[in-house]
């Protein structure tokens, strides 16, 4: 059970539990930052333009055919 939480995904990504841990971590920081572009972008148009878009296209580059 421990294994099938914890260790079978990140070995799936051949990476250990916190080698795991901190990808996501930072992957989850560069969401938010996304994100904040993407409000900012939403009140003043002009700011941000493509600013989300190419952090999430840079992400899924990244993270596309992980694994196989």
């Amino acid at each position: 059970m421990i294994t099938r939480i914890f260790l079978t995904h990140p070995r799936s990504v051949e990476e250990s539990y916190f080698e795991h841990a901190a990808f996501a971590g930072g992957f989850s920081i560069k969401l938010f930052g996304a994100a904040m572009a993407a409000a900012v972008h939403a009140v003043i148009p002009c700011l941000f333009e493509k600013t989300a878009s190419r952090m999430i296209a840079e992400m899924y580059a990244r993270t596309h055919n992980r694994g196989k």
